[in-house]
Protein backbone atom coordinates (compact mmCIF):
# COMPACT_ATOMS: atom_id res chain seq x y z
CA UNK A 1 0.00 0.00 0.00
CA UNK A 2 1.67 3.30 -1.07
CA UNK A 3 0.52 7.15 -1.05
CA UNK A 4 -0.83 6.56 -4.90
CA UNK A 5 -3.61 3.77 -3.64
CA UNK A 6 -3.89 0.83 -5.71
CA UNK A 7 -7.02 -1.71 -5.17
CA UNK A 8 -5.75 -4.57 -3.63
CA UNK A 9 -7.81 -7.88 -2.65
CA UNK A 10 -7.10 -8.14 1.25
CA UNK A 11 -7.89 -11.04 4.01
CA UNK A 12 -8.90 -10.05 7.42
CA UNK A 13 -9.16 -12.98 9.60
CA UNK A 14 -11.17 -11.54 12.59
CA UNK A 15 -12.37 -8.85 10.80
CA UNK A 16 -15.50 -8.58 12.58
CA UNK A 17 -13.95 -8.29 16.07
CA UNK A 18 -13.56 -4.91 17.91
CA UNK A 19 -9.81 -3.90 16.15
CA UNK A 20 -10.88 -5.95 13.11
CA UNK A 21 -13.64 -3.93 12.46
CA UNK A 22 -12.24 -0.89 12.03
CA UNK A 23 -9.42 -1.81 10.17
CA UNK A 24 -11.84 -3.12 7.34
CA UNK A 25 -13.59 0.43 7.84
CA UNK A 26 -10.31 1.93 7.18
CA UNK A 27 -9.37 -0.65 4.05
CA UNK A 28 -12.63 0.21 2.41
CA UNK A 29 -12.47 3.79 2.46
CA UNK A 30 -9.02 3.26 0.53
CA UNK A 31 -11.07 1.24 -2.45
CA UNK A 32 -9.88 -2.19 -1.66
CA UNK A 33 -11.13 -5.30 -2.33
CA UNK A 34 -12.05 -6.84 1.52
CA UNK A 35 -12.90 -9.88 2.66
CA UNK A 36 -13.75 -11.16 6.50
CA UNK A 37 -13.37 -14.16 7.53
CA UNK A 38 -14.11 -14.98 11.21
CA UNK A 39 -16.47 -17.66 13.20
CA UNK A 40 -18.16 -14.62 15.54
CA UNK A 41 -16.81 -16.33 18.84
CA UNK A 42 -16.23 -12.69 19.81
CA UNK A 43 -17.01 -10.29 16.58
CA UNK A 44 -20.37 -9.40 15.69
CA UNK A 45 -22.04 -9.06 12.73
CA UNK A 46 -22.81 -5.63 13.86
CA UNK A 47 -19.51 -3.96 13.34
CA UNK A 48 -19.50 -4.64 9.59
CA UNK A 49 -22.84 -4.73 8.47
CA UNK A 50 -22.85 -1.30 7.38
CA UNK A 51 -20.53 -3.10 4.31
CA UNK A 52 -23.31 -5.33 2.91
CA UNK A 53 -24.21 -4.86 -0.26
CA UNK A 54 -20.89 -3.36 -1.51
CA UNK A 55 -19.03 -5.13 -4.28
CA UNK A 56 -15.75 -4.71 -2.92
CA UNK A 57 -16.72 -6.27 0.28
CA UNK A 58 -17.67 -10.35 1.14
CA UNK A 59 -18.15 -12.08 4.22
CA UNK A 60 -16.78 -15.17 4.97
CA UNK A 61 -18.15 -17.33 8.35
CA UNK A 62 -15.65 -19.42 9.07
CA UNK A 63 -13.29 -20.69 11.78
CA UNK A 64 -9.67 -21.57 11.06
CA UNK A 65 -9.21 -24.73 13.09
CA UNK A 66 -11.78 -26.22 10.64
CA UNK A 67 -10.20 -27.91 7.33
CA UNK A 68 -13.72 -27.16 5.35
CA UNK A 69 -13.50 -23.69 6.24
CA UNK A 70 -10.42 -23.12 5.35
CA UNK A 71 -10.58 -24.48 1.72
CA UNK A 72 -13.16 -21.32 1.27
CA UNK A 73 -9.99 -18.68 1.53
CA UNK A 74 -8.34 -18.96 -2.12
CA UNK A 75 -5.24 -17.42 -0.15
CA UNK A 76 -3.33 -17.42 -3.51
CA UNK A 77 -5.51 -14.32 -4.39
CA UNK A 78 -4.61 -11.70 -2.34
CA UNK A 79 -2.06 -9.35 -2.02
CA UNK A 80 -2.18 -8.86 1.87
CA UNK A 81 -3.48 -10.61 4.84
CA UNK A 82 -4.38 -9.64 8.28
CA UNK A 83 -4.28 -11.78 10.96
CA UNK A 84 -6.59 -10.80 13.76
CA UNK A 85 -8.65 -13.72 14.66
CA UNK A 86 -7.57 -14.63 18.52
CA UNK A 87 -9.32 -15.50 21.51
CA UNK A 88 -8.65 -11.64 23.15
CA UNK A 89 -9.34 -12.79 27.20
CA UNK A 90 -6.05 -12.67 28.94
CA UNK A 91 -7.64 -14.16 32.19
CA UNK A 92 -9.34 -17.01 30.07
CA UNK A 93 -6.01 -18.59 29.94
CA UNK A 94 -5.33 -19.38 33.25
CA UNK A 95 -8.67 -21.41 33.78
CA UNK A 96 -8.81 -23.03 29.90
CA UNK A 97 -5.11 -23.05 28.79
CA UNK A 98 -6.46 -25.01 25.79
CA UNK A 99 -8.45 -22.09 24.35
CA UNK A 100 -5.54 -20.00 23.83
CA UNK A 101 -3.23 -22.80 21.96
CA UNK A 102 -6.17 -23.87 19.34
CA UNK A 103 -7.22 -20.07 18.63
CA UNK A 104 -3.98 -18.25 18.87
CA UNK A 105 -1.14 -20.72 18.16
CA UNK A 106 -2.57 -23.65 16.31
CA UNK A 107 -4.58 -21.26 14.03
CA UNK A 108 -2.14 -19.24 13.15
CA UNK A 109 0.02 -22.42 12.34
CA UNK A 110 -3.29 -23.34 9.89
CA UNK A 111 -3.01 -19.86 8.23
CA UNK A 112 0.77 -20.03 7.82
CA UNK A 113 0.38 -23.48 6.31
CA UNK A 114 -1.81 -22.28 3.60
CA UNK A 115 0.02 -19.05 2.49
CA UNK A 116 2.90 -21.84 2.80
CA UNK A 117 1.04 -24.00 -0.31
CA UNK A 118 1.01 -21.00 -2.16
CA UNK A 119 2.31 -20.41 -5.23
CA UNK A 120 1.37 -16.34 -4.89
CA UNK A 121 2.94 -15.91 -1.00
CA UNK A 122 1.03 -12.84 0.20
CA UNK A 123 2.31 -10.31 2.74
CA UNK A 124 0.79 -11.47 6.12
CA UNK A 125 0.66 -9.05 9.10
CA UNK A 126 0.43 -10.40 12.61
CA UNK A 127 -1.68 -8.85 15.46
CA UNK A 128 0.38 -9.31 18.41
CA UNK A 129 0.64 -8.09 22.00
CA UNK A 130 2.44 -6.05 24.66
CA UNK A 131 1.73 -9.25 27.04
CA UNK A 132 4.88 -10.79 24.85
CA UNK A 133 7.27 -8.97 26.96
CA UNK A 134 5.97 -10.15 30.26
CA UNK A 135 6.88 -7.75 33.63
CA UNK A 136 9.71 -5.89 31.75
CA UNK A 137 12.41 -4.61 33.69
CA UNK A 138 12.52 -1.90 31.37
CA UNK A 139 9.71 0.05 30.46
CA UNK A 140 8.74 1.97 28.23
CA UNK A 141 9.69 -1.29 26.54
CA UNK A 142 11.66 -1.21 23.31
CA UNK A 143 10.96 -4.27 20.30
CA UNK A 144 14.61 -5.51 20.98
CA UNK A 145 13.90 -6.12 24.58
CA UNK A 146 14.92 -9.14 26.08
CA UNK A 147 14.48 -11.87 27.25
CA UNK A 148 10.53 -12.23 26.66
CA UNK A 149 8.96 -13.88 29.56
CA UNK A 150 5.60 -13.71 28.85
CA UNK A 151 3.26 -14.47 32.83
CA UNK A 152 0.34 -15.26 30.81
CA UNK A 153 -1.18 -17.93 28.64
CA UNK A 154 -2.17 -14.96 26.31
CA UNK A 155 1.14 -13.86 26.17
CA UNK A 156 2.86 -16.94 25.68
CA UNK A 157 0.13 -18.31 22.88
CA UNK A 158 1.04 -14.62 21.18
CA UNK A 159 4.65 -15.08 21.16
CA UNK A 160 4.98 -18.63 19.56
CA UNK A 161 2.94 -17.01 17.08
CA UNK A 162 5.35 -14.53 16.57
CA UNK A 163 7.73 -17.29 16.44
CA UNK A 164 5.85 -19.53 13.86
CA UNK A 165 5.43 -15.91 11.33
CA UNK A 166 8.33 -15.21 11.96
CA UNK A 167 9.78 -18.49 11.06
CA UNK A 168 7.66 -19.04 8.10
CA UNK A 169 8.41 -15.64 6.32
CA UNK A 170 11.85 -16.84 6.42
CA UNK A 171 11.95 -20.23 5.06
CA UNK A 172 9.08 -19.61 2.69
CA UNK A 173 10.06 -16.35 0.89
CA UNK A 174 7.47 -13.91 2.19
CA UNK A 175 6.98 -10.55 3.98
CA UNK A 176 5.45 -10.45 7.26
CA UNK A 177 5.05 -7.17 10.29
CA UNK A 178 4.29 -8.22 13.94
CA UNK A 179 2.17 -5.51 15.63
CA UNK A 180 3.02 -5.55 19.31
CA UNK A 181 -0.16 -3.52 20.73
CA UNK A 182 -0.91 -1.68 23.89
CA UNK A 183 -4.44 -1.66 25.31
CA UNK A 184 -6.71 -0.63 22.69
CA UNK A 185 -10.14 0.98 23.15
CA UNK A 186 -12.93 2.83 21.26
CA UNK A 187 -16.22 2.10 20.03
CA UNK A 188 -17.09 -1.27 19.43
CA UNK A 189 -15.05 -3.05 22.03
CA UNK A 190 -17.05 -5.69 24.25
CA UNK A 191 -13.79 -6.37 26.53
CA UNK A 192 -11.63 -4.90 28.79
CA UNK A 193 -11.46 -2.53 32.28
CA UNK A 194 -13.47 -0.05 30.55
CA UNK A 195 -16.10 -1.86 28.96
CA UNK A 196 -16.39 -3.70 32.54
CA UNK A 197 -16.63 -0.65 34.63
CA UNK A 198 -19.35 0.86 32.27
CA UNK A 199 -21.53 -2.27 32.35
CA UNK A 200 -21.40 -2.80 36.13
CA UNK A 201 -22.11 0.85 36.74
CA UNK A 202 -25.00 -0.05 34.82
CA UNK A 203 -25.87 -2.43 36.72
CA UNK A 204 -25.63 -1.05 40.41
CA UNK A 205 -24.82 2.79 40.27
CA UNK A 206 -23.92 2.97 44.18
CA UNK A 207 -20.34 0.52 43.89
CA UNK A 208 -17.91 -0.29 41.04
CA UNK A 209 -15.74 -3.89 42.22
CA UNK A 210 -12.18 -3.45 40.59
CA UNK A 211 -9.93 -6.57 40.12
CA UNK A 212 -6.66 -5.70 41.79
CA UNK A 213 -5.36 -2.94 44.06
CA UNK A 214 -6.31 -0.30 41.55
CA UNK A 215 -1.88 0.51 40.97
CA UNK A 216 -1.72 -1.87 37.93
CA UNK A 217 -0.44 0.97 35.29
CA UNK A 218 -0.94 0.94 31.73
CA UNK A 219 -1.25 2.97 28.24
CA UNK A 220 -3.93 2.93 26.44
CA UNK A 221 -5.07 3.60 22.94
CA UNK A 222 -7.27 5.27 21.07
CA UNK A 223 -8.83 2.35 18.15
CA UNK A 224 -8.05 5.20 15.34
CA UNK A 225 -4.96 5.51 16.30
CA UNK A 226 -3.95 1.93 16.30
CA UNK A 227 -5.29 1.74 13.10
CA UNK A 228 -3.28 4.13 11.18
CA UNK A 229 -0.21 2.81 13.08
CA UNK A 230 -0.78 0.14 11.44
CA UNK A 231 -1.21 1.06 7.55
CA UNK A 232 1.25 3.66 8.28
CA UNK A 233 3.47 0.19 9.31
CA UNK A 234 3.02 -1.63 6.00
CA UNK A 235 3.47 0.90 3.68
CA UNK A 236 7.19 1.89 5.38
CA UNK A 237 8.35 -1.38 6.37
CA UNK A 238 11.45 -2.66 4.35
CA UNK A 239 12.73 -5.78 6.69
CA UNK A 240 11.75 -9.25 5.78
CA UNK A 241 10.46 -9.27 9.01
CA UNK A 242 9.34 -6.30 11.08
CA UNK A 243 8.24 -5.90 14.22
CA UNK A 244 6.26 -2.61 15.82
CA UNK A 245 5.45 -1.57 19.38
CA UNK A 246 2.08 0.45 18.93
CA UNK A 247 1.21 1.80 22.41
CA UNK A 248 0.65 5.44 23.93
CA UNK A 249 3.48 7.41 25.37
CA UNK A 250 2.20 7.48 29.06
CA UNK A 251 0.25 5.24 31.55
CA UNK A 252 -2.80 5.40 34.03
CA UNK A 253 -3.57 3.29 36.63
CA UNK A 254 -6.66 1.26 37.34
CA UNK A 255 -8.10 3.37 40.24
CA UNK A 256 -8.21 6.17 37.66
CA UNK A 257 -9.88 4.82 35.26
CA UNK A 258 -12.69 3.87 37.56
CA UNK A 259 -12.78 7.74 38.87
CA UNK A 260 -12.90 8.94 35.39
CA UNK A 261 -15.82 6.12 34.62
CA UNK A 262 -17.55 7.50 37.29
CA UNK A 263 -16.80 11.21 36.15
CA UNK A 264 -17.98 10.84 32.67
CA UNK A 265 -21.50 8.39 33.54
CA UNK A 266 -22.31 11.46 36.15
CA UNK A 267 -21.98 9.58 39.39
CA UNK A 268 -21.42 10.59 42.48
CA UNK A 269 -20.68 8.70 46.01
CA UNK A 270 -19.60 5.33 44.33
CA UNK A 271 -18.13 3.11 46.49
CA UNK A 272 -14.69 1.24 44.62
CA UNK A 273 -14.02 -2.40 46.26
CA UNK A 274 -10.84 -4.06 45.35
CA UNK A 275 -10.37 -7.54 44.99
CA UNK A 276 -6.75 -9.02 44.26
CA UNK A 277 -6.78 -11.84 42.44
CA UNK A 278 -3.08 -12.08 43.66
CA UNK A 279 -1.12 -11.75 47.06
CA UNK A 280 0.70 -8.43 45.16
CA UNK A 281 -2.43 -6.86 44.09
CA UNK A 282 -3.00 -8.42 40.38
CA UNK A 283 -6.43 -8.22 39.10
CA UNK A 284 -5.77 -11.80 37.92
CA UNK A 285 -2.79 -14.79 37.81
CA UNK A 286 -1.11 -13.31 34.34
CA UNK A 287 -2.37 -9.71 35.03
CA UNK A 288 0.51 -7.36 34.31
CA UNK A 289 1.40 -4.65 36.75
CA UNK A 290 3.42 -2.15 34.87
CA UNK A 291 2.86 -1.83 31.20
CA UNK A 292 4.11 0.78 28.66
CA UNK A 293 5.45 0.10 25.01
CA UNK A 294 8.63 2.21 23.43
CA UNK A 295 6.93 3.14 20.20
CA UNK A 296 10.03 5.20 19.29
CA UNK A 297 10.47 2.79 16.18
CA UNK A 298 7.01 3.39 14.54
CA UNK A 299 7.16 7.63 15.70
CA UNK A 300 10.36 7.34 13.17
CA UNK A 301 8.38 6.62 10.28
CA UNK A 302 6.26 9.45 11.34
CA UNK A 303 3.23 7.85 13.21
CA UNK A 304 2.29 9.48 16.97
CA UNK A 305 -0.92 8.75 18.82
CA UNK A 306 -3.63 11.50 18.72
CA UNK A 307 -4.89 11.03 22.03
CA UNK A 308 -3.40 10.21 25.51
CA UNK A 309 -4.70 7.17 27.67
CA UNK A 310 -6.78 9.40 29.76
CA UNK A 311 -8.33 11.24 26.74
CA UNK A 312 -8.63 7.46 25.14
CA UNK A 313 -10.84 6.35 27.63
CA UNK A 314 -13.09 8.96 28.35
CA UNK A 315 -14.00 8.87 24.95
CA UNK A 316 -14.47 5.54 25.11
CA UNK A 317 -16.71 5.71 28.32
CA UNK A 318 -18.68 8.17 26.55
CA UNK A 319 -19.23 6.01 23.00
CA UNK A 320 -20.13 2.91 25.55
CA UNK A 321 -22.44 5.16 27.21
CA UNK A 322 -24.52 5.91 24.25
CA UNK A 323 -24.90 2.28 23.03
Amino acid sequence: MSGEHVMEKILVTGGAGFIGSHLVDALMAQGNEVVVFDNLSSGSVENIIHWWGNPNFKFIKGDLLNPVDLAKLEIESYSLVFHLAANPEVRVGSENPDAHFKQNVVSTYNLLELIRRADNRPTLVFMSTSTVYGEAAKVPTPEDYAPLKPISIYGASKLAGEALVTAYAYTYGFKAVIYRIANVVGPRSRHGVVYDFVQKLKKNRNELEILGDGTQKKSYLYVSDCIRAMLLGIEKSDEQVEIYNIGSEDQIDVKTIANIVVEEMGLKDVKLIFRSGTADGRGWIGDIKNMQLDISKIKKLGWEPKLNSEQAIRETVNTIIKC
